[in-house]
């Protein structure tokens, strides 16, 4: 590992840090941001049965809230759905904010990554050049290992850097839209959630009928 490392000079050690760090947040997202953890549709359809056969107590609702984010939303929704609709969409937004906020951790840092880690590898492009300048300055052209050293250092540390830089910015790409998927889903769940508690549906389909007959 050193005899890679060491071609590029001191910047190669902070590169490789931001590496581990990229990889460690992909790892871990590709780990948490999963539908079938987030959102799962058993569970949303298994509420959907409770309220239809009037199921739903206390201990059924301390049942949604701990067996996933959406389920932490919705239940929400429904401990406050006797205080109006705006009420019940108030305290599902808020809930909403808070897990959206957890499904997009880290996900600034793996940004900030595929920021630092091209400036990196320019820092290490410059220290390089400087290197050779140096060089020339002191001994002239003559000696063209050392110039080769430097200009070797300038180039492993400018791939380097955008070797880290590219994946994490399209892995942080990715997540955001993922996010944001899962999101849109489990904002139609509450939606839903809402009109069918609040009767939405049920006077929609009165006034409906009314008109036709």
């Amino acid at each position: 590992m050193l005899d890679l490392l060491k071609p590029g000079g001191i910047v190669m050690f902070p590169l490789l840090l931001c590496s581990v760090l990229a990889l460690a947040i992909i790892i871990e997202r590709f780990w948490t941001l999963r539908v079938s953890r987030l959102a799962p549709k058993d569970l949303v359809n298994e509420l959907w049965g409770w309220i239809k056969r009037k199921e739903l107590n206390s201990k059924k609702l301390r049942e949604l809230k701990e067996s996933a984010p959406i389920g932490r939303i919705l239940a929400a929704g429904l401990v406050n759905a006797k205080h109006g609709r705006d009420i019940m969409k108030e305290s599902i937004q808020e809930e909403a904010s808070h897990v959206v906020h957890e499904m997009e951790r880290f996900l600034t840092t793996l940004g900030s990554v595929a920021v630092i880690a091209p400036l990196l590898g320019l820092l290490g492009t410059v220290l390089g050049m400087i290197k050779v300048f140096s060089q020339l300055q002191l001994e002239g052209a003559g000696n063209a290992a050392a110039l080769a050293g430097g200009i070797s250092e300038a180039l492993i540390t400018t791939a380097a850097g955008l070797t880290v830089a590219i994946p994490a910015l399209i892995f942080h790409r990715y997540f955001l839209r993922r996010v944001d998927e899962i999101v849109v889903d489990m904002e139609q769940d509450a939606l839903r959630l809402v009109e069918v508690v609040q009767g939405d549906r049920e006077a929609s389909n009165k006034v409906e009928s009314e008109a036709s007959a």
